[in-house]
């Protein structure tokens, strides 16, 4: 298989079925040795995260496609921490997406004279250019049309597929007595245009607290599977 991407927590090879196989790294994004999901650098490495990274991905990815929302999931290698993937062409050169239940992270760092920290948000969707030189910028509906990055259907059907997916995440969580703060997707599309979730649904991308105490990815992981 060809390497064709090398990326902060997996990376990725072309497969010879036309298909992409994503490797996980035990690799989690933040800064100064502290986890943040909304950080665009490698933070630290959290070994075996890697393996309960994949194994929560294709716990929603199947979630996910019963309830018929599209992604790129096909399978998975537990012993490899491998995952087959559809081909899908990326927004731009990448785009992130977060969903947030709650004013924390950069969302409060950025707005926090307009409210208080850990305030409900109604699944509030903002998205950023994946650039590490420009700390990930944020760009509105209006400027990814005018830039030509999607159409107007585009932005709007991942802008529901978005809130259907972090519903179908924060309600499995609450269940075992997780509450889901953000989460950070990718989405893509295929040859003909229709967007899918792309990328992993894992602890590394998202924020999540029980009883009011932030849960680090790995016991999150944990807990999740306990």
């Amino acid at each position: 298989m060809e390497l064709v991407y090398t990326g902060k927590t997996k990376n990725v090879y072309a497969m010879d079925n036309g298909n992409y196989l994503l490797k996980f790294k035990d690799d989690v994004t933040g800064k100064d040795g502290v986890f943040d999901p909304g950080m665009n650098e490698v933070g630290l490495t959290i070994e075996g995260v890697g393996d309960v990274n994949l194994r929560m991905s294709i716990y929603f990815f199947e979630k996910i496609n019963a309830a018929g929302i599209p992604t790129h999931f096909v399978s998975a290698d537990l012993e490899n921490t491998t995952m087959e993937v559809k081909p899908a062409k990326v927004f731009g050169h990448g785009l992130e997406v977060i969903c947030r239940h709650k004013a924390v992270g950069s969302f409060y760092r950025r707005y926090g004279e307009y409210i208080e920290e850990g305030a409900d948000l109604p699944a509030y969707v903002e998205t950023t250019f994946k650039n590490d030189e420009k700390e990930d910028p944020l760009v509105t509906k209006d400027g990814l049309l005018v830039l030509g990055i999607m159409t107007d259907k585009q932005y709007e059907d991942l802008k529901v597929m978005t809130q259907q997916i972090t519903q179908i995440v924060a309600d499995d969580l609450l269940e075992k007595g997780l509450v889901l703060y953000d989460i950070k997707f990718e989405f893509g599309y295929d040859e003909n245009g229709n967007v899918m979730l792309i990328d992993e649904i894992a602890s590394g991308n998202m924020r999540v607290y029980k009883n009011g105490e932030y849960i680090e990815p790995l016991e999150l992981s944990e807990l999740f599977f306990a």
